[in-house]
C-alpha cells in the first residue's frame, strides 16, 4: 500500500490500455543510428544537468528559456511516489540494469536526489503562465465525476524529442472503453492525449553506436514489464521554472471523486 496522499495501490483485476491505443510506439527513438541529444533536449534539459558541455544551447531565441530556466509554468500533473517507486522489485531489477549498462557513466545520477518529491507525468501542460490558473467549479466537479482510476508504470522509453531523457510509460485505466486519463484531460477541455511519461534519468552526453545498442535492448526488454500499479485518487497543479521541475511546488490538488 502507498500511503502518500493521492495514490493507493491499484486493483489487480483493472484493465490497462494497450499499445495499439497509445502512442508510445509511434514516439519510439530510431535506435538504428547512434543516439545524439536533440536540440529540444539541449536547450531544456542539458544546462541543468551538464552546464558545461559544449553542445548546451544556452538560450532560446525568444528569450523563454535561459540556462534550461524559463518564467513559472503551471500544468496538471499526476504524482508519482519515488519510494513506491524503489519498493518494486521490477523497478530495483530495471535501475540495476541501467547502472550495468555501458553508458551508466553518462546517466546525471546526481539529479535523481534533487527529483525525487517530485516525480510526475502532466496530464495537462501550459495551463498558466506566471500565475497559476483559476480553476473553475465546473471543471472540478467534470473532474470528480472521473471517479478514481488506475494506472500501471511501464519502461524504460526514450522518445523521438528529448532525446536523452529516460521515463517510465504511464498506461491508463480503460474503462467502459474510455481511457481514464483522457477522460481527466476532457474535463479541461483538452484534446486526448496518448502519450504519458514520468521522467527520470537524464543523460549527460551523446551515445556511441554500442551505448546505443545496449540502451535498445534494455528498452526492448522492459517495455512491457509492470513497474508499479497505482490508483489516482487526485492530481495536482504544479509551477515550475524548468522542465525538471527542480524549484516546482503544488498550486493546489484536485481531487477525483466525492
Amino acid at each position: 500500500m502507498n500511503d502518500a496522499p493521492g495514490i493507493a495501490a491499484a486493483p489487480a483485476a483493472s484493465s490497462f490500455c494497450g499499445d495499439a491505443e497509445l502512442g508510445y510506439r509511434r514516439s519510439l527513438t530510431d535506435f538504428s543510428t547512434p543516439l545524439r541529444l536533440d536540440d529540444s533536449y539541449r536547450l531544456a534539459h542539458l544546462p541543468l544537468v551538464a552546464p558545461e558541455h559544449p553542445g548546451v544551447i544556452a538560450r532560446r531565441a525568444d528569450g523563454f528559456y535561459e540556462m534550461g530556466r524559463h518564467p513559472r509554468v503551471f500544468s496538471l500533473v499526476l504524482p508519482v511516489e519515488d519510494a513506491a517507486l524503489r519498493a518494486s522489485p521490477a523497478f530495483v531489477a530495471l535501475e540495476q540494469d541501467l547502472k550495468a549498462a555501458p553508458f551508466a557513466r553518462k546517466i546525471a545520477w546526481d539529479i535523481l536526489p534533487k527529483r525525487q518529491d517530485r516525480l510526475h507525468a502532466t496530464v495537462c501542460g501550459s495551463l498558466g503562465l506566471d500565475h497559476p490558473p483559476a480553476i473553475a467549479e465546473e471543471t472540478a466537479r467534470a473532474l470528480r465525476q472521473v471517479g478514481p482510476f488506475a494506472v500501471e508504470l511501464r519502461g524504460l522509453f526514450s522518445g523521438n524529442v528529448n532525446r536523452g531523457r529516460l521515463y517510465l510509460a504511464v498506461y491508463p485505466e480503460k474503462r467502459g472503453g474510455r481511457n481514464m486519463l483522457q477522460a481527466a484531460q476532457a474535463a479541461f477541455g483538452r484534446p486526448p492525449g496518448d502519450l504519458w511519461l514520468v521522467g527520470l534519468y537524464n543523460l549527460v552526453d551523446d551515445l556511441d553506436a554500442a551505448e546505443t545498442a545496449a540502451l535498445a535492448d534494455i528498452v526492448s526488454r522492459w517495455w512491457n514489464e509492470p513497474l508499479l500499479r497505482l490508483t489516482v485518487m487526485e492530481l495536482q497543479v504544479m509551477g515550475a521554472c524548468d522542465d525538471l521541475v527542480l524549484d516546482s511546488a503544488v498550486e493546489t490538488t484536485l481531487s477525483l471523486g466525492a
